[in-house]
C-alpha cells in the first residue's frame, strides 16, 4: 500500500502540520466559529465540549497522528490521520473521488441527495459530500469510527447543511438488519480504495449490491495495485452496468459507475 504519497499523487492536498489527538481540536480555516462562552479568546480547548457533546465513539488512541490539509470545494479541509491503520490514511482514489464529485456537482445533483459511503476511513469523502450538500451516511469498521466521526465533526459543523451520520457497517454481515430496504434508500452508494488485496472482496460486492436499489448510482474508485483489483472489476462489472467516468494516470486510479442489474 502507498503509505508516503506525494502532493502531486493527491489533488487538492495542502501543506502537512503534526498534531495528537489531544492536539488537533482547533476547527479548519474557515469552519465552524467558536462559542466564547466556552472559554477565553485564543483559548484551544474552547471547541472541545462541542465536538466531544456530538460525539459516540472515541478515536482509537494511536502512538501519533498528523493533520493533512486539503482543498476541496473552496473549503481547506484538516483531516486527522494515522499510519498505523490503513482506515485512519486517505489513498488517492478518495482525493480523486473528491476532485470528480466537485467538479461534476451539478450534473450528479448533489443538493439533498442521499449518499452512503462505503469504507469511509478518515472521512475526507463524505466531508467533500457534505459541504457539496449531500446527506451522508459514512460507514466503516467498528475500530476506524471514532476518528472518522471526529473528522467529519470537525469539519462540517456550520459548513454543511446537512451534519453527516456515522454507522458501522462490516461488510456482509447483518445488512438487512441494520440498513433495511424498506427503511434506507441511498441517491448514491460512493467507495474509494476498498479493493486490494484482501479477503473480503466477495463480501465487498455483495454489499455494494445489497445498498443499491433502483435508481441508485455507485461510484467507485480505485487505484489499481494488484492482480485482484482487475479480477474484482471482472465480477463487478457481472453485477454492475458499469462506465468508466473518469482517470487520473499520475496516480493509476480510475473512477466507475455502477448500476445494479435487474433480472
Amino acid at each position: 500500500m502507498d503509505v508516503c504519497l506525494s502532493s502531486e499523487q493527491q489533488p487538492g492536498r495542502l501543506q502537512e502540520a503534526p498534531c495528537t489527538p489531544d492536539g488537533c481540536l482547533e476547527p479548519a480555516e474557515g469552519g465552524p466559529q467558536e462559542d466564547s462562552t466556552n472559554g477565553p479568546p485564543g483559548d484551544p480547548n474552547k471547541i472541545e465540549p462541542s465536538l466531544r457533546s456530538l460525539q459516540k465513539f472515541v478515536p482509537t488512541d494511536y502512538a501519533s497522528y498528523t493533520q493533512e490539509h486539503y482543498l476541496f470545494a473552496g473549503t481547506k479541509i484538516v483531516i486527522q490521520e494515522s499510519i498505523e491503520s490503513y482506515g485512519a490514511v486517505v489513498w488517492p482514489g478518495a482525493t480523486a473521488l473528491c476532485q470528480y464529485l466537485e467538479e461534476h456537482t451539478e450534473e450528479l445533483n448533489l443538493q439533498d441527495a442521499k449518499i452512503l459511503e462505503i469504507g469511509a476511513g478518515p472521512g475526507l469523502v463524505s466531508i467533500v459530500a457534505s459541504i457539496l450538500g449531500a446527506q451522508v451516511t459514512a460507514t466503516d469498521l467498528p475500530d476506524v469510527l471514532g476518528n472518522l466521526q471526529y473528522n467529519l465533526l470537525k469539519n462540517t459543523l456550520k459548513r454543511a447543511a446537512h451534519l453527516p451520520e456515522v454507522r458501522e457497517l462490516v461488510w456482509g454481515e447483518s445488512l438487512e438488519q441494520h440498513f433495511p430496504k424498506s427503511t434506507f434508500y441511498y441517491d448514491y452508494v460512493l467507495a474509494s480504495d476498498v479493493v486490494y488485496h484482501h479477503y473480503f472482496l466477495d463480501k465487498l460486492l455483495a454489499t455494494m449490491a445489497y445498498l443499491c436499489q433502483p435508481g441508485t448510482v455507485l461510484l467507485w474508485a480505485n487505484k489499481f495495485r494488484f492482480s485482484t483489483d482487475y479480477e474484482f472489476l471482472d465480477k463487478f462489472k457481472q453485477v454492475f452496468d458499469t462506465t468508466l467516468v473518469a482517470e487520473f494516470p499520475e496516480s493509476s486510479v480510475s473512477i466507475f459507475k455502477g448500476i445494479l442489474k435487474w433480472d
